[in-house]
């Protein structure tokens, strides 16, 4: 079926990308959905990202389609989904939509980490909703830092230093990986 990924050794239905992406949220739907208490942070960071513009030229003019499967309460989800927003802002053909883990648990349950329901997770699909990459949870040397120091430090630093990391990083890396995770996947 046009649009959806049978799940390898399962007998899982596949997904129907075209419908999930019918029935998500654009970005701005997304933020004004969040609790309050996630809202500003949320708008915030969107005012302050920017898409670099080495990642609108590699982009071109291939139409793509980022399904973001996320929560507002979630820091690398705040932290780099208002980088890809400005970043699909900036490209013609290429969007982004949200769907939220928690109402979407038979989206998630296929792109577990490790076990693990973590988000953001980013489903790359191509025109045709046919997926060509997928990204997350968070940048690969943050993600790499944080399952190092977890079992060293009280949790309250180690949130403080992955939000020093997002703050210095600017959603560099975010973008980066999401590309390469584009160029080294072939369409289905």
């Amino acid at each position: 079926m046009e649009g959806s990924v049978p799940v390898a050794g399962s007998a899982l239905e596949p997904l129907d990308f075209r419908k999930i992406w019918q029935d998500a949220m654009t970005f701005d739907q997304f933020v004004a959905q969040a609790r309050p208490e996630h809202q500003a942070l949320w708008q915030g960071i969107y005012r302050h990202a920017t898409a670099p513009s080495w990642a609108v030229e590699l982009l071109g003019d291939r139409p793509l389609h980022f399904l973001a499967i996320s929560e507002d309460w979630c820091m690398d989800t705040s932290n780099t989904i208002p980088f890809l927003q400005r970043v699909t802002e900036a490209v013609p053909g290429v969007d982004l939509r949200l769907i939220l883990r928690d109402k979407n648990p038979d989206v998630m349950n296929r792109y577990l980490t490790n076990g693990s329901r973590s988000i953001p997770v980013l489903i790359i699909l191509d025109a045709q909703f046919r997926e060509v990459g997928r990204w997350g949870p968070r940048p690969a040397d943050l993600q790499a830092w944080v399952l190092t120091n977890r079992p060293l430090l009280a949790k309250g630093e180690v949130v403080k230093e992955e939000r020093r990391w997002y703050a210095r990083d600017k959603g560099e890396t975010t973008i980066r990986e999401v590309l390469q995770s584009i160029r080294t996947s072939s369409p289905s």
